[in-house]
């Protein structure tokens, strides 16, 4: 039995078959390597090609017995998803629904889905909890909640039971360093700082120093990618014990200021790291900090990299070994 892991060469995906294989899960990775690195699947059984695509839905569900589903495979930059918003509901929402029509066509009742705190657009509350409306505020959160909504009436009328994972800001990298964060463009806060560490940008900008926070900058919740894995290893051992659909929040439930994660990233490097502000970004939140209880209480996820200067270590030692990512 093989857990299908559609954009498993991404970077939480990756990170997910690696944790998948020191489980000693069997794994099986679908990637059209757009933004994916096929370096990063570390020796997955690994096919090319779209979740659209169902020819190659087809021969992966023919030859591999499939017992549960992680769905990564979706496009994710929000500035992008606002200039292009039909991009993202072709890629995203058609997208799962062709893999979870064939899913239901080949008797796999179980995914355990990447959703996104972008779900819930301006927080009413923080810590934001999953009981907090969903109000999102740019295409990529709608087309993730259309997904989730369209997970819930496929249990109703399937019984396809779904694990949706809403997590904050994904940092760090493999503690042993096989793997890391390698986006282009990088539109990550963490890399972006050590990235003028290298010598790669000459500094990095804060997005707004009048917010109602301590020094005026955002705060944000940042979570371990291997935390992150962890999660959705958790997740589809729920699925198969407990066959029950579930949505849970995944974040440390403690906010740090731009700034901080900069000082912190000047900690970890010894670099300077100058830094300019930069005029507020349209839509950006002051704070936003997940309650993680539940999937504390339901899953027993406990993560093991909460700590901020630990997160951004790993990031560090990854960067440097890798300046041009997988290229490198």
């Amino acid at each position: 039995m093989a857990i299908l892991v559609v954009g498993g060469a991404g970077y939480i995906g990756s990170h997910t078959v690696l944790y998948l294989q020191d489980q000693e899960e069997e794994v099986v990775v679908l990637d059209s390597l757009e933004t994916g690195h096929l370096e990063a699947t570390l020796g997955a059984t690994f096919y090319e090609g779209s979740i659209e695509d169902e020819r190659i839905l087809d021969t992966i569900f023919t030859k591999h017995t499939i017992d549960s589903v992680i769905h990564f495979a979706a496009y994710s930059l929000v500035g992008e998803s606002v200039g292009n918003p039909l991009k993202y509901y072709e890629n995203n929402v058609l997208g799962t629904y062709k893999l979870v029509k064939k899913m239901q066509e080949y008797g796999v009742s179980r995914i355990v889905f990447s959703s996104t705190a972008a779900t819930y657009g301006e927080p009413v509350s923080i810590p934001i909890k999953e009981s907090d409306p969903t109000i999102p505020t740019n295409p990529y959160g709608e087309t993730k909640l259309a997904i989730e909504r369209m997970l819930k009436w496929c249990d109703q009328a399937y019984g396809l039971k779904s694990v949706c994972l809403r997590y904050f800001n994904a940092a760090g990298a493999d503690p042993k360093g096989q793997i890391g964060e390698d986006h282009t463009p990088e539109s990550h806060l963490i890399p972006i700082v050590l990235q003028v560490s290298l010598n790669q940008r000459e500094h990095v900008q804060i997005f707004g120093e009048d917010y109602d926070t301590k020094d005026g900058s955002c705060v944000r919740d940042y979570i371990h990618v291997l935390d992150l894995a962890q999660a959705h290893y958790l997740a589809v051992q729920s699925l198969r014990e407990k066959d029950e659909s579930a949505i849970y929040n995944l974040g440390n439930g403690a906010g740090f200021t731009v700034k901080e994660v900069i000082d912190t990233c000047r900690d970890v490097t010894g670099h300077n790291i100058p830094a300019q502000v930069a005029p507020r970004r349209a839509g950006d939140p002051a704070t936003l900090i997940a309650s993680s209880e539940l999937a504390k209480k339901e899953l027993g996820w406990r993560p093991a990299y909460p700590s901020l200067k630990e997160i951004i270590s790993h990031a560090w030692s990854w960067h440097q070994a890798h300046p041009n990512g997988f290229k490198s």
